[in-house]
């Protein structure tokens, strides 16, 4: 899957100097590395260092967090996410994200999937949303399991079918990356290959960033890895030279088991 293209990819995010804080409590110290697009940028490190929090800070979900403050600039195609003036829902729509936990909505699996168009008015006819559903059931590879119970409950499937689920309701509103929030930590060996097969394949058409605690998972899924420790970023470059030869000593004891 590891796959390095040939041409070096554009720049979709760019992180510049970024500062997080809760209070008076600093999580991220001047974090700045580039993403590059259609993509998987996995970001590792212990719990706690502040990988989770430069996710969401992506999509401006920290916004959500009352005691959260940002700093510094994240160009998206290079626009600074970060400026008062960004409109956060039509972001958040270009840059969708996926939790840890299966979190399908209290609705049918066709609703699930429907819910992102019909909010952002993006199908005009029924039948456009209904090939809007299919086809992002299609891209999830979920179509051919709940095609035939799609006015069933969301979270009547499996765990592994119901974050499926959550990747075809991100996608159904054709973002242009999504944020992966270690979107396996509750699946089984079965469903975590599954998922990132499926990380692979949507990789050709959206940026991909994925948190991931499981250094196996992002050494098979991803292009660029980004270790954070400490809320700082440590080292960013090719998954394969940071888990072969990195070159910070605490890269090479992360990824040995020395500490984490």
């Amino acid at each position: 899957m590891n796959n390095v293209s040939e041409t070096t990819p554009p720049i979709k995010i760019a992180a510049k100097n970024v500062d997080v804080y809760y209070n008076d409590k600093q999580a991220l110290y001047d974090i700045g590395f580039d993403i590059p697009e259609r993509e998987v940028t996995a970001l590792i490190g212990p719990s706690g260092c502040g990988k989770s929090t430069f996710l969401r800070s992506i999509n401006r979900m920290n916004d959500t967090i009352e005691s959260c403050r940002m700093s510094g600039e994240i160009l998206f195609d290079g626009k600074n996410i970060l400026e008062m003036d960004t409109n956060v829902v039509e972001l958040r729509a270009r840059i969708g994200m996926v939790f840890q936990k299966p979190n399908p909505f209290p609705k049918s699996i066709f609703d699930n999937v429907a819910y992102g168009p019909i909010i952002h008015n993006l199908c005009p006819t029924k039948t456009d949303l209904e090939e809007r559903v299919t086809t992002s059931l299609q891209k999830a590879g979920l179509w051919d399991e709940v095609k035939d119970r799609l006015t069933s409950p969301g979270t009547g499937l499996s765990g592994g079918q119901q974050q499926r689920l959550c990747i075809a309701r991100a996608i159904a509103v054709e973002p242009e990356a999504i944020l992966m929030d270690e979107p396996c930590s509750a699946l089984d060996p079965i469903a975590t290959a599954r998922i990132e097969e499926l990380i692979d394949e949507l990789s050709n058409n959206f940026t991909i960033v994925v948190v991931t605690h499981s250094m196996q998972q992002a050494a098979r899924v991803s292009q660029k890895t980004a270790f954070f420790h400490l809320g700082k970023l440590v080292e960013f470059g090719p998954t394969d030279h940071i888990f072969t030869s990195p070159d910070d000593e605490r890269t090479q004891g992360y990824i040995t088991g020395r500490f984490g």
